[in-house]
């Protein structure tokens, strides 16, 4: 481990994730039903205004991009998760229409709480006059073992703070690992990713944590993304709930891009969101070339509704998920 400049961070007290009340319980998640009968006649309804034709040209993207055989990826704010889509991103990914998946490390430590105890999601206000916001010990020793094997994975394994996270889950066969994005993410063989902005998590209070290891591993996962964005012409990148980190990634992945000649003129971009951002709009929506669109809406309605117009408009072109996937 690293030295630290400021020794007192090595005496802060921390305590057992178990032990510490969580906001989120997995009782509470989505659920995730098969195709609703009738729901593609539904989305044809919607008025072509707005958001209703926006929401229809998203689905259309979405549907042409797996039909052709192109990435659709999903770029994750950790709300996505604290608010039990958990569920559905994972069903998504066993059929085959989400490719990859970006998260801040706020999303994978959250990854990291409902696969280990069920839960996640602190109350900060009574935590933090205590003194106890944030030093959970089983979430900072969990993510700094991940940094530290994204950062330095072993033999021919793929270096990535998302991908070591996920694959960390279920080599400890964590309790609830089957709602861990990333674990699912590994297991399928798809690409995740988790991109650190250092201090701004509370991981990197915790004295195992080391800069350095969380530097390469996430530096590994924005090479994976730039690599992912190269190929994204004809594909779909998704900003749901990220309003700063995720964005900024993005738009440095799509210059990388065009710096080496890659076409991005077909990608489609989208942001769903809460209220509109000015990172996410500027650089999600606006700045990258090919089509924007932005949809404003809860998480945890609008995510159910895109996953059933997509699955009904798949349904009626006839696709089939990939061989091997399970749902």
């Amino acid at each position: 481990m690293t030295s630290h400049p400021f020794e007192p961070m090595l005496e802060v007290a921390t305590y057992s994730l178990e032990s510490r009340p969580s906001l989120v319980l997995l009782e509470d998640f989505c659920e995730v039903p098969d195709p609703l009968p009738g729901f593609g006649a539904f989305v044809d309804s919607l008025p072509d205004i707005y958001a209703g034709k926006d929401f229809k040209r998203l689905v259309e993207r979405i549907v042409a991009a797996r039909l052709a055989d192109k990435p659709v990826a999903m770029a994750l704010g950790a709300h996505v998760l604290k608010v039990g889509l958990a569920p559905l991103l994972i069903d998504l990914m066993r059929r085959g229409i989400l490719t990859d998946v970006a998260m801040n490390s706020a999303g994978a430590i959250h990854d990291f709480e409902i696969a280990t105890v069920g839960r996640t999601s602190e109350d900060v206000g009574t935590q933090l006059p205590a003194g106890d916001f944030g030093f959970s010990d089983d979430t900072g020793r969990g993510l700094a073992e991940a940094a530290q094997a994204g950062a330095e994975p072993p033999g021919d394994t793929e270096p990535g703070l998302g991908r070591a996270l996920g694959r960390m889950l279920l080599a400890r066969n964590a309790p609830h690992v089957s709602y861990s994005v990333s674990a699912e993410a590994v297991r399928l063989g798809l690409g995740v990713t988790a991109h650190a902005c250092i201090g701004a998590d509370i991981v990197h209070m915790h004295p195992a944590t080391d800069g350095a290891h969380i530097g390469a591993a996430s530096m590994a996962d924005f090479q994976h993304v730039c690599g992912l964005v190269s190929r994204l012409n004809g594909g779909v990148w998704i900003n749901v709930g990220s309003a700063v980190v995720l964005p900024e990634v993005f738009l440095k992945a799509v210059s990388v891009a065009i710096n080496l000649g890659r076409e991005l003129g077909d990608m489609t971009t989208a942001n769903l969101d809460m209220i509109r951002q000015y990172r996410a709009e500027t650089n999600v929506v606006r700045r990258p070339p090919g089509q924007g669109l932005t949809i404003v809406g809860q998480h945890e309605i609008l995510l159910p509704l895109l996953r059933q117009a997509v699955l009904a408009k798949l349904e009626d072109a006839g696709w089939k998920r990939p061989e091997g996937e399970q749902s």
